[in-house]
């Protein structure tokens, strides 16, 4: 048996604990059945991301003749667009494989783990040499999560994709029913129906992506209309293959209203050549025996940690996608620091999630952080709110980002409580309120600095302005031309 300083079961976020632990000249292993990089490199964020980059261009396109330019999409080489994506994310995750495998003080185990008791780890190599056992003064698990399968009648009767699926396809479907109107049912939503796919998206809520501030849901899906029919307010209660009175192949979704619905819907059957479930994530933790150990998990499956990310057993660990807090790759790396301050430097860090920021990137691109205002009213807490639209900067008006805005959420103190931007490079103009937040600063700090004109961050500094206490402001406005 192996005995290790540090064991992490992982090779996402969490394998950066093990490599910082080899650093420190500590003994470390990491356990990891696929590729490493966890499933944003290979299977999540920065596939998708690329894959939408193409739908971007091709919108560019398309829309070059509001601008006078006289440009046309010829045609889209889909299987040369997914081959090339595949072979970089794969490069990477390889160059990864290859940088472990040379590094001083790191174990690489390729191979299923799973809990023998708190300290010892059974790993079942995926080559079939044998079940070797490890042990790890410190434990961290970060095994990640994977698609949810919802309870659909007739869905063992039907093939399926799921968000991991339908990245690397080889032929873009003509018909795409999806289930799922979150993030991940969203952007993909876009993205094949940029390409020309004609995608039917069903979502539980009478908005897309439901937990965002009121006014950004509405605006994306709006937006998505272009792209998909929608469905709101309904939820797939029935699939089944298709009869020789629909065609004869593909598959066939019955969906209904749902408790999140009103009355008016009404149960619609959806045809499509493939059929993608978005409805979520659910965490890994299924096969690691943690019944073995007093490791605690919430109803959902989650390890449930104290604020520094430790588990009910000293010296055992988890963060990321397993933990269930933040399901971002941001977030786990986040989370992967602060257990490395703790485990290494015993720095007794709390994890404070008030200035993380997510994207959705849909079109229009939509970025925030902190509060909605449906959270500031449920929890009865004063703000101010300014909403001020893209036209407001000459340069959202040259960009005709007719739907884009910034929304600022502001205590009466001038404390940042939240802010939402609805538009080109949302994710990117987010950043300045983030770091505002994360020291503790107040409208005014992001208000005072001067923003480069003209730029799109002239829009941040005018949201916030509209709320500073400045006694005089140069923001522009370019409103009036707008409306002209």
């Amino acid at each position: 048996m192996e005995a290790y300083d540090i064991v992490v079961l992982g090779g996402g976020s969490g394998s950066q604990v093990a490599t910082a632990a080899a650093e420190r000249g500590l003994e470390a292993a990491v356990v990891e059945p696929g590729p490493l990089g966890g499933a944003c490199i290979t299977r999540g964020c920065v596939p998708s991301k690329a894959l939408i980059h193409r739908a971007d261009v091709i919108e560019d396109v398309r829309g070059a003749e509001a601008f006078g330019i006289d440009a046309r999409v010829h045609g889209v080489d889909y299987d040369g667009i997914t081959d090339a994506i595949h072979d970089t994310v794969y490069a990477k995750a390889d160059n990864q494989t290859s940088s472990m495998r040379e590094a001083a003080n790191v174990t690489r185990y390729r191979g299923e783990g799973r809990f023998v008791d708190d300290r010892t780890i059974a790993v079942d190599p995926d080559d079939g040499s044998g079940t070797a056992e490890i042990t790890g003064e410190t434990v961290v698990i970060a095994v990640g999560g994977r698609p949810m399968i919802p309870p659909i009648d007739g869905l063992e009767d039907v093939d399926f994709l799921t968000s991991d699926d339908a990245l690397f396809l080889d032929e873009r479907p003509d018909e795409l029913v999806i289930v799922g109107g979150g993030y991940i049912g969203t952007e993909l939503g876009y993205f094949f129906g940029a390409l020309g796919t004609d995608v039917s998206l069903v979502g539980r809520s009478e908005r897309l992506v439901p937990r965002e501030d009121d006014d950004v849901s509405a605006v994306v899906t709006d937006s998505l209309a272009d792209y998909c029919d929608v469905y709101t307010g309904s939820e797939a209660a029935e699939v089944e293959p298709a009869d020789e009175r629909q065609g004869g192949e593909g598959i066939v979704v019955t969906a209904e209203p749902s408790d999140d619905g009103n009355d008016g819907n009404e149960a619609v059957e959806l045809t499509g050549d493939d059929l993608l479930l978005a409805t979520g994530r659910r965490p890994n933790t299924d096969a690691l025996d943690l019944e073995a150990t007093g490791v605690e998990t919430d109803e959902e499956g989650y390890v449930e940690t104290d604020s520094r990310l430790e588990t009910a057993v000293d010296g055992v660990w988890a963060l990321g996608d397993v933990i269930g807090r933040q399901p971002y790759k941001h977030a786990a790396d986040y989370e992967a620091r602060l257990v490395m301050a703790n485990v290494l430097d015993d720095a007794d860090r709390t994890v404070d999630y008030g200035a993380m920021p997510h994207a959705i990137f849909t079109e229009p691109r939509v970025a925030s952080v902190g509060r909605t205002e449906g959270d500031l009213e449920d929890a009865s807490r004063e703000y101010e709110v300014a909403t001020v639209p893209y036209d407001a900067a000459p340069l959202g008006l040259i960009l005709e980002a007719d739907d884009g805005f910034v929304k600022v959420l502001a205590g009466p103190d001038g404390e940042i409580l939240g802010c939402h931007i609805v538009g080109p490079q949302a994710a990117t103009l987010l950043h300045e309120v983030v770091v505002a937040m994360d020291g503790g600063g107040t409208v005014d700090d992001v208000a005072g600095p001067v923003h480069v004109h003209p730029a799109l961050n002239e829009v941040v500094h005018a949201a916030f302005d509209e709320l500073s206490s400045r006694a005089y402001s140069t923001a522009p406005d370019w409103r009036d031309v707008g409306d002209g």
